[in-house]
């Protein structure tokens, strides 16, 4: 349907979604518009107010908040399009609802005892400013390249593949889908975080999670009503499909060290590199997902400032258990329907299904099931929950990096500025971060295999962020010398990685020279380039400080376990009871219940 205004060059094209659900989307747009509405009536003067909400976040909203900024619509579209392809395989990630449990009981006592801003501010108690400003401003540039880009990217996808044919025609130019999709979003989830600050992001995630998974829940059952079962999804999948490890040992392959070679029709070794089956070695998955799960979820300015926003070291644990509950909804919300989308096409349940995934492939398993499965109004509803997602981690990260340029960088130079100054600079970064987002809209479209590259950029600057803080909490003895250059030296050599890398993953040219230096770095799996890196800056870290100076005591009193007052383990224990160790105990009999039906 093409639809002309009046008296503009300006035409309208849509399908797919019927009224109802667009009148479904509409309302959830006007809840959360509600929501910010109610925040911005609130005082939000002084920097905790507008950074922290005051510092008093309920432990629901804190739980809701931390999901919601980790599943992202490339999480859900990544996820269900891997359990198309690869199975339960990507699961390993999910089931590190463990490392907020971490973050519960170890971290939270030491950051709300400091009653710090932000992760750089808290290095800078425990080491020194030096290591304040490395962490602050390559957090700042990891958060534009990584969150902000494939957030985008998955937005856009998400567009183009429910809407494909949506578009606006000025003149002679045609704007698609998936530019007027991600403009959209980008621009009200910006607004509401530059009038709201950090209450408007919490209360409104609050709100995203409920849609998200109501709305994956509707679609699974549908999906398995379609289907005809449980059952008949894990007959149809096989035994290998519902494997965590199979699928990360190719066939003809044991578990070994050596490296795959792949060859060419003359039999001659075209590329030669250090992983299994795709991006995903057992090796790696065993080693360095948890080390990028523990940065992630316990030191990373975009996870942990919603904990930060709780009155107490109670609340905060509590919101953060809560997370680790949720968080354990994905592996059966997004990569199941991926299953499910598999075993669909397999059985040819509905013929224009199997043919989209045919001609799309697996990434688009969960747009495409919305498409097909869902009727009128719950279709909509989904939708929004696919914007929930985009728009709770876009809002997450400018929230974190306004967060970070304010307090760690503009405080740090305009130490005399007033509370209501650093507000409005707030504001003026999280404005300036939404800017960066609509700029890089051309290259995250523009750009080949991107987002495979973003994938990795994590598990290149994450070690030494995750050495520093772990080590430097649990080992007294290191210092502000082994942190700053534990973390400039991974820095470096993670970037080098990157800049390595880049060439090839944009396309400037196939491969480097065969055999030479840049192209075994190249070669190496991005996940054992990452154990690499971690060991390097381990290394460093405990050399350079047992060859320098000890730490000054009264600097690093109770930022370490070694160094904890009792009034401190006092606190700390007086803050928790029964139900806390409760709820930890049955998140991780879940994980673990997971690990066993998904084995063998």
């Amino acid at each position: 349907m093409q639809l002309t205004l009046p008296s503009t060059p300006l035409a309208v094209v849509t399908s797919h979604m019927a009224l109802i659900d667009w009148l479904m989307i509409a309302a959830y747009f006007a809840v959360l518009l509600g929501v910010a509405w109610s925040v911005v009536r609130k005082n939000q003067d002084t920097a905790a107010d507008y950074f922290l909400a005051g510092r008093n976040l309920g432990w629901w909203v804190i739980g809701a908040s931390i999901f919601a900024s980790n599943i992202g619509s490339e999480h859900i579209v990544g996820l269900a399009g891997s359990g198309a392809k690869d199975g339960v395989a990507l699961a390993h990630y999910e089931l590190h609802a463990w490392c907020l449990l971490v973050l519960a009981w170890v971290f939270v006592p030491f950051y709300m005892r400091s009653q710090v801003f932000t992760m750089p501010e808290f290095l800078e108690r425990r080491f020194s400013v030096g290591s304040r400003y490395v962490l602050s401003v390559v957090s700042i540039i990891t958060f534009i390249l990584s969150k902000i880009a494939v957030g985008i990217f998955a937005g856009g996808i998400v567009f183009g593949t429910l809407l494909p044919e949506l578009q606006i025609t000025l003149g002679s130019t045609v704007i698609d889908s998936f530019w007027i999709g991600s403009i959209a979003v980008i621009i009200l989830t910006g607004l509401y975080t530059v009038i709201g600050g950090m209450r408007a992001v919490a209360y409104n995630d609050a709100v995203q999670v409920v849609v998200l998974i109501g709305g994956s829940a509707v679609l699974t059952f549908y999906g398995l009503h379609r289907l005809g079962g449980w059952g008949e999804l894990r007959q149809i999948c096989g035994p290998d499909m519902f494997n965590l490890w199979k699928p990360l040992v190719p066939a003809g392959q044991s578990a070994s060290w050596a490296p795959i070679r792949e060859f060419n029709a003359a039999g001659e070794v075209v590329r030669q590199a250090w992983y299994f089956n795709n991006n995903f070695p057992w090796l790696g998955m065993a080693i360095c997902a948890p080390v990028i799960g523990l940065w992630y979820w316990c030191t990373d300015q975009y996870i942990v400032q919603r904990a930060l926003g709780a009155p107490n070291q109670k609340v905060a644990r509590e919101g953060s258990i809560f997370a680790a509950f949720l968080k354990l909804f994905p592996v059966y919300l997004f990569i199941i329907p991926g299953l499910i989308c598999y075993a669909l096409v397999k059985k040819d349940v509905i013929p224009e299904m199997t043919a989209a995934f045919t001609e799309k492939g697996s990434q688009g398993a969960f747009p495409m099931m919305v498409q097909y499965l869902l009727p009128a109004g719950l279709r909509g509803i989904v939708v929004a929950g696919l914007l929930s997602a985009l728009m709770g981690s876009l809002a997450g990260v400018f929230n974190a990096c306004s967060t970070l340029f304010t307090v760690d960088i503009y405080e740090k130079l305009r130490p005399q500025a007033s509370q209501s100054e650093l507000v409005r600079m707030g504001r003026i970064a999280t404005a300036v971060m939404v800017v960066i987002a609509l700029l890089w809209i051309p290259v995250v479209k523009g750009a080949h295999g991107l987002y495979e590259y973003l994938q990795s950029v994590q598990g290149y600057l994450a070690p030494p962020i995750f050495v520093v803080f772990f080590f430097g909490v649990f080992w007294k003895r290191l210092n502000k010398h082994g942190c700053f250059w534990a973390m400039v030296v991974g820095f470096i050599v993670g970037i080098f990685r990157m800049a390595v890398d880049t060439p090839i993953t944009l396309g400037l040219f196939k491969q480097y020279d065969h055999g030479s230096l840049l192209w075994v770095v190249n070669n190496i799996n991005f996940q054992y380039f990452s154990i690499l890196i971690t060991v390097v800056s381990a290394v460093v870290m405990v050399t350079v400080s047992y060859l320098t100076e000890e730490p000054n005591q009264p600097q690093i009193q109770g930022l370490t376990f070694a160094t904890a007052s009792a009034e401190d383990k006092a606190q700390t224990r007086a803050s928790w009871n029964w139900k806390d160790v409760l709820g930890s105990l049955l998140i991780l009999a879940c994980i673990l219940g997971a690990y066993i039906y998904f084995t063998g």
